[in-house]
């Protein structure tokens, strides 16, 4: 068993690798999506692609939850589930509700990712099977929990809405790009993106700790660039993209 003052050092240092990984993000296009190139080597096809890089969070996070010894209750049982049911979308639904199954993504990318989520899900699952000893009843009415949970619920609502938004927009068999419209839309490029972010920093609430909050970081580290790409991709693309949209927080970023 990892000593808890060992595996505290251990996430500290994957939240500085979150904070020094950040500024190169901003200057590296990841390759993927509307962005993909054939310059990060051999691809596959990209509904494979996220299934295999997104599963590895749900099986180790999920190992590592039931096979530690600390003793579950409903307030952690929550907390796991809370995870999962945006990682069963993730994993299990998104990537083949894709209209566009004829894109690629690079395996290099696939690997990162893969890599990434284990990482992820072995620390929040460590946490959680083997460390957390301060979850009772009671947290449920902490207004930790309770803001965590709204902001969770909210972020997931606002994630879900915009994908299907933009699935949306090759219904009826159209390719091709098109500017999404309405919700919020009309204020961001990204707002899947920004829905994300906030259901990861309310999760980080809800949890009250450290591997929660490393999360919630690498998370921001992750989607800002790549909002900040569709934005700029967005403009390059439109001459009539809203110039008014920024690209990931409304009327800030």
């Amino acid at each position: 068993m990892i000593p808890e003052a060992v595996f505290n050092t251990l996430v500290y240092g994957w939240i500085a690798m979150a904070i020094i990984i950040f500024p190169v993000l901003l200057r590296v296009t990841a390759p993927y999506g509307r962005h993909t190139t054939t310059k990060w080597g051999p691809t596959l096809p990209s509904h494979w692609g996220w299934f295999i890089m997104e599963l590895p969070v749900v099986v180790v996070f999920s190992v590592l939850f039931f096979y530690g010894p600390v003793e579950k209750n409903l307030v952690v049982y929550i907390l796991f589930g809370s995870f999962m049911i945006h990682y069963f979308n993730r994993v299990f639904i998104f990537p083949f509700r894709r209209k566009s199954n004829d894109k690629k993504m690079p395996w290099s990318i696939v690997g990162l990712a893969f890599l990434f989520n284990l990482c992820n899900g072995f620390f929040n699952g460590y946490w959680f099977g083997f460390l957390s000893h301060s979850y009772t009843l009671d947290w449920l009415v902490d207004p930790r929990f309770i803001a965590g949970a709204v902001l969770f619920l909210l972020g997931m609502l606002i994630n879900q809405q915009s994908d299907r938004a933009l699935l949306n927009l090759r219904k009826g068999g159209k390719k091709g790009y098109f500017i999404p419209r309405g919700g919020l839309f009309n204020y961001i490029s990204s707002p899947n993106l920004f829905g994300e972010i906030i259901e990861w920093i309310g999760w980080a609430l809800m949890c009250w700790c450290l591997p929660a909050l490393a999360f919630a970081i690498w998370t921001m580290a992750n989607l800002i660039p790549r909002a900040l790409d569709h934005h700029r991709w967005y403009h390059n693309r439109f001459e009539d993209y809203p110039k008014e949209r920024k690209a990931i927080f409304p009327h800030l970023l």
